[in-house]
């Protein structure tokens, strides 16, 4: 496997015109699309090349979009692009995650066949990763023709614990042709979509994939994934001496009494405020498990902690963590809908709480648990829930969309949450 820094180098290379939009748009203090032809002619693309690469730019976490006007200003990754090899990369498997908004499926495809095809491409991919070689395009046709009927046979659909197995896979001749061909078809779109993003690498035969395989960055990106869900839960060693930072992300696979003890033997060698504000800073950052763990270890500060705490009440990112934390601390109900001294989560602060706790499973390889993190949604339903969504202004709202899409058992609504990661990403009502 390639060495970060230069899977990084590839990874600002494939989203060099990306960053050039961005910066433009940065600069500019808005949307491209806001003046087309300017953007255009100033950047020296097409007007297609310019709408691509904005995409890019946006699902790469490029930048932050005011929700009410559209203003337009630097994301961390921006920033930190050109000196940092973890911002790039954070950037490109954003866009990776999101390959399925990078290139949309044809209009005129079934959404219940392009359902089936995202939710297969995990596991393809993770063949594809292990076989570390070409794999042909007729044995891509076959494990996503089995991997469809897993994910089928897996789906409740009121079959009780004595309902028989399913019975095996029938082989492709047995299932309706015009499917087989519209998932083929979709194969096709899914490929191509991956490879525009530079996951992978098609050869073709005439004009159709022979055979894929998968990019340095590619490959990197599965390995990545699959260690998340492999690596066994340890105790970190040297905790002590580390940042906070660290220190939090050592503890990420802990269960709460371990990652208490490190806790305090971390804030234990260090004066209180200092270290109350290493953690605030932590908490501020782009990683929203961090953040989560951070108020876990101001908990362990208790009372000294409580001045810096209502210090950052005003900033948006760390607000409905702070107005939950001093409502603990003071012993009152943070759900309360009666006003107090400190005031409450309102139903948006709620609603973006839930989806910056549900983006840390995600982006740490638990997107099974966005399903048990339904239950804590402040909406009665889904339909509620993913309205309020929508609209609650948090930069990783699509990638939220997409996971909880993907992991939904009922295709209804995976469909109507995917549906609502593309209006969110294209800016549509």
């Amino acid at each position: 496997m390639l060495p970060p820094e230069r899977l990084a180098r590839q990874a600002r290379e494939l989203l060099a015109d990306a960053v050039r939009v961005a910066h433009w748009a940065r600069e500019a203090g808005l949307s491209p699309e806001q003046d087309a032809a300017r953007a255009a002619g100033e950047l020296g693309m097409s007007t297609a090349e310019l709408r691509e690469n904005w995409s890019r730019a946006r699902l790469a976490g490029l930048l932050e979009i005011d929700g009410e006007d559209g203003a337009v200003s630097a994301g961390w990754r921006l920033r930190a692009w050109e000196r940092d090899d973890t911002a790039a990369l954070r950037g490109w498997v954003a866009l990776f995650d999101a390959w399925c908004l990078a290139r949309p499926a044809p209009p005129d495809a079934d959404p219940s066949l392009v359902t089936d095809v995202v939710a297969a491409m995990p596991q393809l991919l993770s063949v594809m990763r292990l076989s570390e070689g070409p794999v042909t395009a007729a044995g891509l046709i076959d494990l996503m023709r089995r991997r469809v009927a897993e994910l089928r046979a897996e789906r409740p659909d009121g079959a009780g614990p004595d309902t028989p197995a399913p019975e095996p896979v029938e082989p492709p001749e047995a299932e309706d042709r015009a499917t087989t061909a519209e998932r083929v078809r979709l194969l096709g779109w899914a490929l191509d979509a991956l490879s525009s993003v530079g996951a992978l690498t098609l050869h073709a035969r005439g004009d159709r994939p022979a055979r894929a395989r998968l990019t340095d960055l590619g490959s990197w990106a599965m390995w990545t994934k699959l260690e998340q869900i492999c690596v066994a839960a340890q105790s970190p060693a040297g905790n002590i001496e580390q940042s906070a930072v660290a220190m939090l992300r050592g503890c990420a696979n802990l269960t709460p009494g371990p990652a208490r003890a490190e806790y305090r033997a971390w804030l234990a060698v260090r004066p209180t405020a200092p270290a109350v504000d290493e953690l605030l800073a932590a908490a501020k950052g782009e990683d929203a498990l961090i953040r989560g763990l951070a108020f876990q270890a101001l908990r362990v500060v208790g009372a000294p902690a409580s001045e810096a705490v209502r210090a950052v009440v005003d900033d948006p990112v760390l607000r409905p963590y702070a107005l939950l934390w001093l409502a603990d601390h003071e012993g009152g109900d943070p759900r309360e809908t009666a006003e107090s001294s400190l005031g409450v989560l309102n139903r948006q602060e709620a609603t973006w709480l839930w989806v910056d706790t549900a983006s840390a499973a995600q982006e740490h390889g638990a997107e099974r648990l966005l399903l048990d993190h339904l239950d804590t949604a402040p909406q009665p339903n889904v339909a509620e829930l993913v309205d309020e969504i929508r609209i609650c202004g948090h930069p990783r709202t699509v990638q939220v969309l997409l996971a909880l899409a993907a992991v939904h058992p009922d295709q209804t609504v995976a469909k109507r949450v995917r549906r609502a990661a593309f209006q969110v990403h294209s800016g549509g009502a």
